[in-house]
């Protein structure tokens, strides 16, 4: 890939949702808003302030200052260290109570690693805006626990997501508004509706509204990730009773990936 060709790559994406820009500023730029749809974040609120971001067991922390902080329409998060990527957010008002949200993520370089976090990141970001939407639509305002395990297998995307289906023992072609209920022994309480089920060239994945373990969100995934597959089941929950759940989710992913190794 050229200079100039790595240069001007860009993942640019927007998503409408509902909400105020003060009601969105809140879900897109203070840390309590983006663990709710996102990953664990803290966010020192100002221009110059630290932004410390949580990926879970195995993936580690990263670490971003806040470039710019103009409330509540553009938020720009700087990267920090040898692979740092900029995040740029944009809210714009539009009639009867919704906002856009643009994101525009860019810094990326040359070479094959670079290109796989493009491709990586090209694929999960859509997830994530979905996620986003959700929150706003069903829990604005509210603050979620988030649950986050991801672990990392051998084999297809198509193999990954239909295997953790059949451990949780829920059908692999659910549609929007279908039920799914986590039914084998051994599996972790999980249950509600299907919000949207999304197949892409890299990606396998359902939204769920849930309404068990606790009210929330959720995103069952199997994502290509180089020569394996990132198989995740991302929980975000509301409620008084949320922070006191045990995590019955990381040992199930564990347990299916030990199964599954060869």
């Amino acid at each position: 890939m050229s200079e100039r060709n790595h240069q001007d790559r860009a993942i640019d994406l927007s998503v409408e949702v509902p909400g105020t820009p003060e009601e969105v500023w809140r879900a897109i730029a203070t840390g309590p808003g983006i663990t709710s749809w996102f990953v664990p974040h803290e966010v020192d609120e100002h221009e110059g302030g630290g932004v410390r971001m949580d990926f879970g067991a195995g993936f580690g922390e990263e670490s971003a200052r806040v470039a710019a902080w103009e409330p509540p329409h553009r938020l720009l998060l700087q990267g920090k260290g040898e692979r740092a990527l900029a995040y740029e957010w944009l809210v714009e008002a539009r009639a009867g109570g919704s906002c856009v949200v643009r994101l525009v993520n860019t810094g990326f370089g040359p070479g094959e690693d670079w290109d796989a976090d493009y491709h990586g990141l090209s694929e999960g970001w859509p997830l994530f805006l979905e996620n986003l939407r959700l929150h706003l639509r069903h829990f604005p305002g509210q603050r979620a626990r988030a649950v986050i395990p991801t672990r990392m297998l051998p084999g297809t995307r198509d193999s990954a997501f239909e295997a953790v289906c059949a451990a949780l023992g829920v059908p692999a072609d659910l549609a929007a508004g279908d039920r799914l209920q986590a039914s084998t022994a051994g599996a972790p309480p999980l249950a509600g509706r299907i919000a949207s089920a999304a197949t892409t060239a890299g990606t396998r994945a359902y939204h769920v509204l849930l309404d068990a373990p606790a009210p929330g969100t959720a995103l069952l995934t199997a994502e290509l990730a180089g020569d394996q597959v990132a198989l995740s089941l991302w929980l975000y929950l509301y409620g008084p009773d949320a922070s006191g759940l045990p995590d019955a989710w990381s040992p199930f992913l564990a347990a299916l990936g030990e199964q599954l190794a060869p």
